[in-house]
């Protein structure tokens, strides 16, 4: 016994159980190990050693027990989160469901109620009840369970339970394809609905369009008149201010005038007082009785010089009442001439008062007007942007449902390129306006423009008249210079020609001629027979080469050739003849033309004096003429002023008077315009109010349909998203449940082997296996990703980059080149 325990002791001391060449294997691989190295103390017997071992295995069940009961608790909480998630999950699924048997019904309702007549399609009974909406889990451990499911909610899992992924997908797209039936017919039934809405509310502005033009190109036209006759107002109305102005200062010379006289008046008035004074003292001296006996006679003279005084002085006084009355009459009537003339100043006043506002409501009528046609074009071009979104939505959801996606195209490709040809329509007809009102303008511009000439042509008329006295000499003279030249020149000419016809003998001319045709005839000669030549040549050539059929055509060709050369030869020499011939006739006439020029030239010559004389007579005749004429001209142009004077007065009377019943007139008709138009005014708002009413109906309800679809497609996701999850979560249970079965079998081994090395040898081995790849199990690990700290041999991850499968084999996280690196463990 103690020979045994004495030899345990040296292995047992210090070191570890087991062999020392598989410790120094184990620390060269790993740093780390699970199981610690433990000394066992000096044992006396083989029972204390059986003893110790058994309370070492005892310790390393008991952590393992605690090991595997943590696991379990993991394993306990993640299968709590996958019932909970489970549990959201069967809740999205009975929401989305509940949520689609809605729109089915909703649909459904709709389809009754927007085509009553037609025969709705039998809708296939959903696979599933409407369930009540769920509450949505509490992920918080603390809060209370959510409230028990409704039997139809029940059915509904079991369902989902019980069936399998292919009979849900077939399930899904019956479903899905009733839906998408159902909204296709809805979606053609808006379009109808809009369509006609749209093209009754176009029919409508059009026509609204068009009676508005009619009436701005009236009232144009009516603020043209008006605005001429505002302008003529205006004219009467200066040529009043202007009497006014010029009665006015006659007035006020009157009243100087009168001021002056009584200025005298008050002179004379003055006079007659001291006269009455001096009367008075004479009289007084009378009866005193100072004049005594001896002075009788002189009072007798005085009284001779009194009377004349008295005489004289009632004759001043009968004269200037003459005269104050005279100017009391003028007076008066200057007066009642001012009085008249402030009269018709009021009366233009108050004409012009009246004309004032009515000029001004019928600008702004134009300009109201104008601008609701402004107003009218923002809402048509409102509408068509409204009409294009609603059209866009609607190709979206057409090309979700997928069946309709090329005709949706066609369609909105039709309506884009409606709406560009009503924008350029529309363009167009604005720039029509604009051009309209550009024309008026410049025929305001133009008349006044015409006027401005009118006066400048009376003024340059005048100027002219001096002018073409001047200018009628001058051309005389210019028109016998150009003659004479025209005269010089032709004498020129011909006396050059008579000099080559006299310096050029007959003899000359005609061997020149012939001369020229030989050099023809011999080149077309000599062209002959260089074609024959050729042809000879070719014909050579062709014998040597072929025998055949073929070289003997061409012989024949040839020869045809040269026989037809050979008759255009024979006709060209005919035809040398026949010019050779002409020629002699030729020169023979030419001979007889020179004899007659010569006889020609006399009588020009004779005809030139008599022309001379003529022409002289002629332009003294037609200076008296010109001269008659123009004073015949003078006197015409001054009976036809006279005459324009007579009949512009005359229409001027009439155009005002017309003017006048045409005003009253036009004022009635544009009452009762007004009237019309305030009406149609109102009726054209509440249509367009009812039309945008109905727009935005719809648009509401498209809009409530596209947010139902996006959270049915959001929640489609969700579902798929959890989906993938769930099989994620799964894949890692059952790895984690496969480890859990490694370990338990690891613990059966520990069990079933009784000796201490055997269990350290397998937990070697099984430390080995883990530090293996776990791609291809042959490789150590050496390469870690950085993103999830996963660690696998350098070859593998490098072969899976190469390959763009770029995702960890662990968990699926992505990874790039500088994503993984080399670790080395020692």
């Amino acid at each position: 016994m103690s020979g045994a325990g004495g030899g345990k002791r040296p292995s047992g001391g210090d070191s570890p159980p087991g062999p020392p060449e598989k410790k120094s294997k184990k620390e060269e691989k790993t740093t780390t190990t699970l199981i610690e190295p433990i000394r066992i103390a000096g044992v006396s017997s083989t029972e204390e050693m059986d003893m110790k071992v058994l309370q070492f295995k005892n310790k390393k069940l008991c952590e393992r027990l605690e090991q595997r009961q943590a696991m379990e608790d993991e394993l306990r909480e993640k299968i709590e989160k996958l019932e909970k998630r489970q549990a959201t999950d069967d809740t999205t699924l009975l929401i989305v469901n509940r949520y689609w048997s809605q729109l089915e019904d909703n649909v459904y309702v709709l389809r009754k109620r927007i085509e009553p007549e037609t025969p709705v399609t039998s809708t296939p009974a959903p696979p599933f009840a409407p369930l009540p909406e769920p509450t949505p889990m509490e992920e918080d451990d603390g809060l209370p369970p959510p409230p028990p499911l409704s039997e139809n909610a029940k059915g509904f899992l079991a369902t989902l339970e019980h069936s399998s992924e292919e009979e849900l997908t077939l399930h899904l797209q019956d479903r899905m394809q009733f839906s998408k039936e159902a909204i296709g017919c809805l979606v053609c039934v808006f379009d109808r609905l809009h369509s006609s809405c749209e093209n009754e509310s176009q029919s409508d502005i059009v026509s609204v369009n068009h009676t508005l033009l009619d009436e701005n190109s009236r009232l144009r036209d009516l603020a043209t008149l008006l605005q001429g006759r505002h302008h003529k107002m205006s004219m009467e109305y200066n040529e009043l201010v202007d009497k006014v102005t010029s009665s006015e200062t006659k007035v006020s010379e009157m009243e100087t005038t009168v001021e002056d006289l009584q200025w005298d008046i008050e002179k004379l008035r003055n006079r007659e007082q001291k006269l009455n004074k001096h009367l008075a003292e004479a009289m007084e001296q009378l009866k005193s009785g100072y004049s005594s006996t001896g002075s009788s006679g002189g009072l007798a003279g005085g009284q001779i010089t009194l009377n004349i005084q008295k005489s004289d002085e009632l004759s001043l006084q009968k004269k200037l009442r003459t005269e104050v009355i005279q100017l009391e009459d003028t007076l008066a009537q200057v007066r009642k001439e001012y009085e008249m003339l402030r009269i018709e100043f009021e009366q233009n006043l108050a004409a012009n008062e009246q004309a004032g506002p009515i000029n001004r409501e019928m600008r702004h009528l134009i300009s109201s007007l104008q601008n609701h046609n402004l107003q009218l074009k923002g809402d048509v071009q409102r509408y068509k942007r409204k009409l294009r979104e609603t059209q866009m939505e609607i190709n979206k959801l057409r090309c979700q449902s997928g069946d309709t996606g090329v005709l949706i195209l066609e369609e909105t490709t039709s309506d884009s390129i409606d709406v560009k040809k009503e924008e350029d329509e529309d363009q167009e007809e604005e720039e029509e306006r604009r051009k309209e009102l550009e024309r008026q303008r410049a025929r305001e511009r133009e008349r006044e423009r015409e006027a401005e000439r009118e006066r400048e042509r009376e003024r340059e008329r005048e100027r002219q008249r001096s002018d073409e006295l001047k200018r009628k000499d001058s051309d005389t003279l210019k028109m016998l210079r150009v003659e004479l030249k025209k005269a010089q020149e032709s004498q020129k000419e011909m006396k050059l020609l008579l000099d080559m016809y006299k310096s050029a003998p007959k003899e000359q001319r005609d061997k020149v001629q012939l001369m020229a045709a030989e050099r023809k005839s011999k080149a077309e000669v000599d062209e002959l027979r260089m074609r024959v030549r050729e042809l000879e040549e070719r014909e050579r050539k062709e014998s040597k080469k072929l025998a055949d059929e073929d070289a003997l055509r061409k012989i024949r060709v040839a020869e045809e050739t040269i026989e037809h050369l050979q008759k255009k030869l024979a006709a060209t020499k005919q035809e040398e003849e026949a010019l050779l011939s002409e020629m002699d006739v030729t020169g023979q006439a030419f001979e007889d033309m020179q004899e007659q020029n010569s006889r020609l030239l006399q009588q020009l010559r004779e005809k030139d004096d008599a022309n001379f004389k003529l022409m002289s007579e002629r332009i003294k005749s037609n200076q008296i003429y010109k001269l008659l004429k123009e004073e015949k001209e003078e006197l015409a142009d001054q009976v036809l002023t006279f005459k324009t004077q007579v009949d512009a007065q005359l229409l001027v009377v009439q155009k005002l008077e017309e003017k006048e019943g045409v005003l009253q007139s036009t004022l009635a008709t544009l009452e009762k315009e007004l009237a019309v138009r305030t009406q149609a005014l109102e009726l054209n708002k509440r249509k367009a109010v009812e039309a945008a009413q109905l727009a935005e109906d719809l648009k509401v309800q498209l809009e409530h349909t596209q947010a139902k679809l996006k959270e049915i497609q959001v929640s489609v996701a969700e579902n798929r998203t959890a989906r993938e999850r769930e099989s994620s979560n799964l894949k890692r249970a059952q790895e984690e449940l496969s480890r859990l079965r490694r370990k338990l079998e690891k613990q059966k081994k520990v069990e079933v082997y009784s000796d201490a090395d055997e269990i350290l040898q397998e937990e070697i081995n099984q430390y080995k296996a883990k530090l293996r790849c776990p791609c291809c199990n042959t490789r150590d690990k050496e390469t870690v990703l950085t993103k999830c700290f996963h660690v696998f041999c350098y070859e593998c991850l490098k072969m899976r980059y190469d390959t763009r499968q770029r995702k960890c084999p662990k968990c699926n996280c992505a990874f790039g080149a500088n994503d993984f690196h080399r670790i080395y463990i020692t």
